[in-house]
């Protein structure tokens, strides 16, 4: 839905709160503010847009219905990338029992790129979206999910410990364990980087080269990630 600006001012709480009270518009500005943020964390997570589209539709659905039970104890932004998170995590294992193929056929990744891209980038760049997401899908879910909190969307490990609802030294274990993991990897890809990269701020970085982040993943391959599936706007109960 178009931005209402009888919404201005109006903190996300007291949206999720009119919604329970029943305004049958409040719960679609929440998902305006906050679908971009979700979509991107569900496709680096899962690595496939359908599978991406799914999970957050499956999370703004759960939303919606357990509204009522939000308790304030955390931002609202937060619970709703918990919910999220765990409808990745929850698709993840379900895909890893099945035992899927890994990502490396060229219908699958091309349906990671934009359009323009898919159509137009260098093979070199191809072949550097193909390796990391290969190398993002060998980490386990829960490994890969605070990876892509931390060092490619930038969350505080404080902020994506309350989002993973771990403490902060089972985030900051996650991401050591999976950036061991990829350092192999990934290390070709970021030339002149060292094993001990902290960045301007130092509030992410915990011992071992991070994963690229969201801009520096995006210069060598990974797909920009936004709202472009018409399916994530459909959950929730409000049109986005």
């Amino acid at each position: 839905m178009a931005e209402d600006a009888g919404y201005d001012g109006v903190s996300d709480q007291e949206l999720l709160a009119r919604h329970v009270q029943g305004d049958p518009d409040a719960f679609g500005e929440i998902v305006r503010r906050h679908r971009d943020r979700l979509w991107a964390v569900a496709l680096r997570t899962l690595g496939d847009r359908e599978e991406a589209a799914d999970a957050v539709q499956d999370a703004l659905v759960s939303a919606y219905r357990a509204a009522g039970t939000f308790r304030g104890q955390s931002a609202v932004t937060t619970w709703l990338h918990r919910i999220t998170v765990n409808a990745c995590l929850d698709r993840a294992r379900k895909a890893a029992t099945r035992k899927t193929a890994p990502v490396d056929d060229t219908e699958r990744l091309e349906q990671l790129l934009e359009p323009h891209e898919a159509a137009s980038a260098p093979a070199e760049r191809n072949d550097l979206h193909r390796q990391l997401i290969e190398a993002m899908g060998t980490l386990a879910p829960e490994q890969r999910a605070a990876l892509v909190l931390v060092d490619m969307q930038g969350y505080p490990v404080a902020e994506a410990a309350r989002i993973l609802d771990v403490p902060t030294g089972t985030v900051k274990s996650r991401c050591a364990r999976g950036r061991a993991r990829l350092l192999p990897l990934l290390s070709h890809l970021r030339p002149g980087h060292g094993s001990t990269e902290e960045n301007s701020s130092g509030r992410n970085r915990v011992e071992g080269t991070s994963v690229p982040s969201a801009t520096e993943a995006s210069d060598v391959g990974l797909p920009h990630a936004g709202p472009t599936d018409s399916a994530v706007a459909k959950g929730g109960g409000g049109r986005a």
